[in-house]
């Protein structure tokens, strides 16, 4: 089966709200067999609808429609949908059942219009609501599958899960699995080149390359009936990737540098204090945001300026005065500095230039110095990154980190 996204609001078209409905949908439906083939945006206009729906229909064995479910006269998804396939709207007694014990549970007053939301095209298996008052349905139309969920991400995703997602699993004897490699410190042009063989023989499963700030992902897509089967199928793939990658590999179960490293600190019981500058506060921020880390984390200081890194973390002047603050020298004595004064295991910095101004010919935008000290001394890297201040910024935290994870991967 091939499917169709289609999100219905003109919030998303005038960029007021994301659309990560169809980023979730798209996620999800390859696990159960279903591939994602298009994704459409349209406004809340009845004819504009209906040009969507059917180009959708169409071209799509599967159309599965986000908004417009809701209780003001410019939620006409259903009423819509109901037109193009000529079916009436019928009441559901149950929906509107769910729906006053909701208003009576949340001591609201329900209105006269949030009665339409109760009904839904005749011959529709309904998808019930347990966390707002649009029940959702799925129209089976012939050979074709319509299906209509509420916008809000928190009403759509476990909709999407308890009921779509067993529908699907129902009907569709195989799936499609990925696994992801993930991989830092070589250029995807690189990786390609040693893995082209790989890639020029893949049949079952797939090899998808994608270039990410300062890292590269490799999707490995297995098409099969079973789990056991994909594993068959693509651990061997993986593994000879990581032969040929070694360390460069820092994941093959989809997690996040941060969530490697805190993983590794965690279970090595390694402790951590960080001393920022240039990322001001971006790396404590990425290593806390893992629950459990507080176990291991002890500190991070923010020492945006000269005084800052003098007067908290001990950088002497004349450190700074010779060399200046975006010197490996700075970056070292900050590492050592906090490593100390946080009693720690391990010290990590970074101090560079993130612009887009504050850059020099001798030291342009870009110029990063990271250092990590431990109880086996010290060591630094000077980082000549590109971009906007975001990207490097994000890319010299990957750097910090990086450092990191290959240091306890030898303890």
């Amino acid at each position: 089966m091939n499917a169709e996204i289609l999100a219905v609001g003109t919030e998303l078209l005038l960029g007021q709200i994301a659309n990560t409905n169809a980023q979730y949908i798209s996620q999800r439906l390859p696990e159960v067999g279903v591939n994602v083939y298009y994704h459409g945006v349209v406004g809340d206009n009845p004819n504009r609808i209906k040009n969507a729906l059917n180009i959708a229909l169409s071209r799509s064995d599967v159309v599965i429609m986000t908004g417009g479910l809701g209780p003001t006269k410019d939620d006409i998804t259903k009423e819509t949908v109901a037109e193009v396939l000529n079916k009436k709207l019928v009441l559901d007694e149950n929906s509107l059942n769910v729906m006053k014990a909701f208003f009576a549970k949340h001591n609201r007053k329900m209105t006269e219009n949030n009665l339409k939301q109760a009904y839904l095209p005749e011959g529709s298996i309904i998808i019930r609501n347990k966390n707002g008052t649009a029940p959702g349905c799925i129209i089976e139309h012939g050979e074709k599958i319509i299906i209509m969920l509420p916008g809000p991400p928190s009403e759509m995703r476990p909709m999407f899960d308890e009921t779509v997602v067993p529908y699907f699993r129902n009907k569709c004897n195989s799936r499609l699995v990925s696994r992801y490699v993930k991989i830092f410190g070589v250029g995807e042009s690189a990786v390609e080149d040693k893995i082209m063989d790989l890639i020029d023989n893949q049949t079952n499963p797939t090899i998808a390359p994608y270039a990410k700030p300062g890292e590269v992902m490799l999707r490995i897509t297995a098409n099969c009936n079973t789990l056991e089967e994909a594993d068959e199928l693509i651990n061997p793939i993986v593994n000879e990737i990581k032969n040929r990658l070694g360390d460069a590999v820092y994941s093959t179960e989809n997690k996040e540098m941060e969530e490697v490293v805190a993983d590794l600190l965690l279970s090595k019981n390694v402790t951590i204090s960080v001393a920022e500058s240039c990322t001001g506060g971006l790396i404590s921020k990425t290593l806390t945001d893992i629950p459990g880390i507080s176990k291991v984390f002890i500190s991070g200081v923010v020492s945006y300026s000269n005084d800052a890194k003098i007067n908290i973390l001990g950088v002497k002047p004349e450190t700074i005065e010779k060399y200046g603050a975006v010197s490996k020298y700075t970056a070292i004595e900050m590492a050592e500095n906090v490593r100390k004064i946080s009693n720690t295991d391990i010290g990590i910095s970074a101090t560079g230039i993130a612009g887009p101004s504050g850059g020099t010919e001798e030291k342009p935008v870009g110029l990063v110095y990271i250092a990590m000290a431990t109880k086996d001394g010290v060591e630094y890297k000077e980082l000549r990154l590109w971009g906007e201040r975001t990207r490097i910024r994000n890319v010299t935290c990957l750097h910090v980190l990086d450092m990191v994870r290959r240091y306890l991967l030898k303890l």
